[in-house]
């Protein structure tokens, strides 16, 4: 059987429609299965007592990708809660994001992979009800009372009672008047035991004495001169 020209010709055409639209279907095939925004997830959680933003990728083929974590705040205001680079897995590969989350907070995802993504996580992440719960205070130990010192019964000064304080002579307070000097007594003393009247006697009898002594001089005198 001989293969004409012609034959060849429509082979060789046929041929290469079909490898084209193959390299097509492989090409479109390729690109979904490359990076997709559904590939990507954020969940918020607790890790104790902080709070985190966990983003799960999924993309088999292990696409570079580029994640940024936005909070939307009132008034159409965003901070940027930080960014991260991943490379996805069929298993799912995690990202974690260390963010003090409050109840019921929206945030942003961002996700860009070279030039096949570039778009946010379809759906906002929604913050739960209630945030993460804070440790349980620890339960400080109760303080121990301080024993007081008692003092032994034997070892007790005495406090001195008003009897015995009451009953002590008080020692005498010495007298301003100044004491006789020895051989003085006989001026300073008076009374019975004053030698004034004994002189006062003597020199009565002494006048008494020189009284009549006069007297009888002056007869004399006078006898002599009537003789």
């Amino acid at each position: 059987m001989s293969i004409t020209h012609r034959g060849v010709r429509r082979s060789v055409r046929a041929l290469g429609v079909v490898s084209a639209s193959t390299a097509v279907v492989l090409g479109v095939a390729g690109s979904a299965f490359a990076c997709n925004i559904s590939d990507f997830s954020a969940e918020a959680k607790c890790n104790g007592q902080k709070g985190t933003i966990v983003v799960t990728d999924t993309d088999g083929s292990g696409t570079p990708a580029h994640i940024t974590v936005f909070l939307e705040s009132t008034g159409g205001i965003e901070t940027k809660v930080g960014e991260h680079e991943v490379k996805g897995s069929a298993q799912g590969t995690q990202v974690t994001f260390s963010e003090d989350w409050k109840a019921n907070a929206t945030y942003r995802v961002h996700i860009k992979a070279t030039n096949i993504l570039d778009q946010d996580i379809t759906s906002n992440l929604v913050t739960p009800s209630t945030a993460c719960k804070t440790g349980s205070p620890t339960p400080t130990a109760p303080s121990k009372p301080t024993p007081s010192k008692s003092t032994p019964a034997g070892s007790a000064t005495p406090t001195p009672s008003a009897s015995s304080s009451s009953s002590a002579p008080a020692s005498a307070a010495p007298g301003n008047a100044p004491s006789p000097a020895v051989g003085d007594s006989n001026l300073a003393e008076t009374g019975a035991n004053s030698n004034t009247g004994l002189i006062a006697g003597i020199a009565g009898a002494l006048v008494v004495v020189g009284g009549g002594a006069v007297y009888l001089g002056m007869r004399r005198r006078g006898a002599r001169g009537n003789g």
